[in-house]
């Protein structure tokens, strides 16, 4: 398992605080036409991560709460982040096939599983949540 990470061609490149040791995967379908599948990825705090070669990401914002980024160079989806206020502002979703070494990261979750193609599926056992179900856990509480 690593710390660091790139894009396909090395034009972005980070360093996380520590390695992770779970990831999750979202099936919704702006994940899946972002990178081109269920997007893999694990959660780092946004003081955990140190960008080099951030003049070449390329930033998407997908929606009211989040962006995308991605390599302007070689085009690879690089991570997520949160941008709407609250716990979770400036959380990054990294995608896992960034990290330089993924070994012995475990998939834990499985979010917007009622959007998953009926073509694929992960082996072994891992939370699933419905896209109705991550959306009321972002609902502001009255």
């Amino acid at each position: 398992m690593s710390n660091t990470g790139s894009c396909l061609c090395g034009a972005v490149k980070y360093t996380l605080a520590k390695a992770p040791a779970d990831c999750g995967t979202c099936h919704c379908s702006m994940c899946r036409k972002w990178s081109g599948g269920a997007f893999v990825a694990f959660m780092a705090a946004a003081h955990e991560v140190t960008i080099e070669g951030e003049e070449n990401l390329n930033m998407f914002k997908s929606s009211e709460w989040a962006e995308r980024a991605s390599c302007a160079k070689c085009g690879s989806s690089l991570f997520y982040r949160v941008t709407a206020p609250g716990p979770e502002q400036g959380t990054y979703h990294m995608g896992l096939g960034t990290l330089d070494n993924a070994d012995g990261v475990v998939m834990k979750q499985e979010i917007f599983i009622d959007e998953k193609p009926d073509g694929y599926a992960f082996a072994g056992d891992t939370a699933k949540m419905t896209g109705a179900e991550v959306f009321a856990m972002f609902a502001p509480q009255d």
